[in-house]
């Protein structure tokens, strides 16, 4: 079922499968980012959207990882927004767009689950992220042994994406060059995601809103938010968090729909449409950048910042007495846009 990465060619199927796994992760995190009230909800704000910009810089690296060793990132195409709830792509974990709350919660948890100590690398129908990178690492090594690492990473150094407005984050957006930049640029993902040296609750940045603290890795921010407590140093996985508390208010939740559907109100339906346009064009920047033109990376996170907009905008239309409408994150081809 798991075969080795044993070729250049195999290497840039995965490292494309890697791109898609982190952009799939980003319209979940959009939805429960979006449906939460700042001003009821800073700590969920603050927590929530610190995961989403580091998934960002997750996305940024595969792509420098792919343009490393000679391949094409690819983010502007219809499978990367094949309609929510999907799977993980070539993972075991189902997503869904859902407003913030327990349901939200349990499948970030599960999407960011790590993996349990001697766990096989797995290069497809992977159970933790974790597992899925340490088959890349595992081919990048093997390559590098078999070809020299010369002929792995042939890429042109001019792609690589190095700047970015990633602020709210510890983590930073390295240019992949060689063996050695690359398994760094996989340990920073793996250790955001799960935490460093797998069964630590940090991951080795310092905490850019509290100073004093260390960062904590994705999976225990979504433990946090569960558990409503912070971690502090001395706290460990069995321990949990001992910090101080985290207030949720779940009045300060937008009531969106989970897995929203193309609305039969016409008002809804053309927000719906102009959501969906605004985030494909950030698909096309997003594709531009990593094909060529570094500097888009810019453009391309401003252009994030704008869905915001349209997005509330959406979670204030009431689709019927329950629920809100919401993004639906259909691909619109490119000479459909506006």
């Amino acid at each position: 079922m798991n075969q080795h990465i044993a070729t250049i060619d195999s290497l840039h199927q995965h490292l494309q499968w890697a791109i898609e796994l982190e952009h799939a992760t980003l319209p979940p995190y959009l939805c429960a980012l979006y449906s939460l009230d700042p001003v009821r909800n800073p700590d969920a704000v603050e927590l929530v959207s610190s995961v989403f910009v580091e998934e960002m810089i997750h996305l940024s690296l595969a792509s420098n990882l792919m343009n490393a060793v000679g391949g094409e990132p690819r983010l502007d195409y219809p499978g990367m927004l094949p309609g929510y709830p999907r799977r993980l792509p070539h993972g075991e974990v189902e997503l869904s767009l859902l407003p913030f709350g327990p349901d939200a919660l349990e499948m970030f948890l599960r999407l960011e689950k790590p993996e349990a100590p001697g766990s096989p690398a797995e290069s497809d129908h992977y159970e933790t992220i974790g597992q899925f990178y340490d088959a890349i690492e595992d081919g990048l090594r093997y390559l590098c042994d078999l070809l020299g690492e010369d002929k792995v990473f042939s890429g042109d150094p001019a792609r690589q994406v190095t700047a970015g407005p990633f602020h709210h984050t510890g983590g930073t957006l390295q240019p992949v060059t060689d063996l050695k930049s690359a398994l760094a640029a996989l340990e920073e993902i793996v250790e955001q995601g799960e935490g460093t040296s797998r069964g630590e609750v940090w991951d080795g940045d310092h905490d850019i809103f509290h100073p004093d603290r260390d960062e904590v890795a994705h999976y225990y921010r979504f433990m946090e938010l569960k558990l409503g407590r912070r971690y502090q140093r001395g706290d460990t996985p069995e321990s949990g968090p001992t910090g101080e508390p985290i207030t949720l208010d779940p009045a300060g939740v937008s009531p969106m729909q989970p897995n929203p559907h193309r609305s039969d109100n016409a008002q809804i339906r053309a927000a719906q449409e102009e959501f969906d346009d605004s985030y494909c064009t950030l698909l096309y920047l997003l594709e531009q950048a990593f094909t060529g033109d570094p500097t888009l990376i810019r453009d391309s996170v401003r252009a994030m910042f704008a869905l915001k907009a349209e997005a509330l905008k959406l979670m204030q239309l009431s689709e019927n007495d329950h629920t809100t409408a919401g993004p639906t994150f259909h691909y619109v081809p490119q000479d459909e846009r506006r």
